[in-house]
């Protein structure tokens, strides 16, 4: 066929979909109705994931039932809830996070410095007046985490200490 100059049918196999579209793009296609997290699409009413690579998909649960419903709900509660990736969550590190690391590491190197055993971190007095007394002090693992994972750190650091004090 070629031969003679006649070109053959264009395929109708060709899939529909759009290769090069990301999930930002729809989010600035449909506005404050989806969100992305993740390189994930949501809807932000649902809390469902979408497929950013069909727009049909899109606009069908826009215009489903469950969805007007799910909108109706959400604008009447007035509290804005965005489902997260798991990553993005994981990768999150709040200020309670780091103020409970830091009181751990902390304590660890009084109980050092003081010569008192970590053992007694395990005591029942100990552990309520921590709790009571000390922000995040309820958080203070037992001494046998104490000693795993936070008792190397501390004699990572002292030795740090003690080799740039020697020089």
């Amino acid at each position: 066929m070629e031969r003679f100059g006649v070109k053959s049918a264009p395929s109708r196999n060709r899939s529909k979909t759009a290769l090069y579209v990301t999930p930002q793009d729809r989010v600035i296609e449909f506005g404050s109705e989806l969100h992305e997290d993740g390189g994930k699409l949501f809807c932000t009413s649902c809390n469902v994931v979408l497929n950013h690579v069909r727009k049909s998909a899109i606009n069908d649960h826009l215009k489903s039932k469950t969805h007007t419903k799910r909108k109706a709900e959400f604008e009447e509660q007035n509290v804005r809830k965005k489902q997260r990736t798991l990553t993005a969550s994981l990768q999150c590190n709040s200020t309670a996070q780091t103020e409970k690391t830091s009181v751990i590491q902390d304590f660890v190197k009084m109980c050092l410095e003081a010569n008192i055993p970590l053992e007694k971190a395990d005591h029942p007095s100990v552990r309520a007046f921590l709790s009571r007394y000390v922000k995040n002090g309820s958080s203070i693992p037992k001494s046998d985490q104490l000693r795993k994972a936070y008792l190397p750190d501390g004699y990572d650091n002292e030795n740090q200490l003690i080799n740039t004090e020697d020089r």
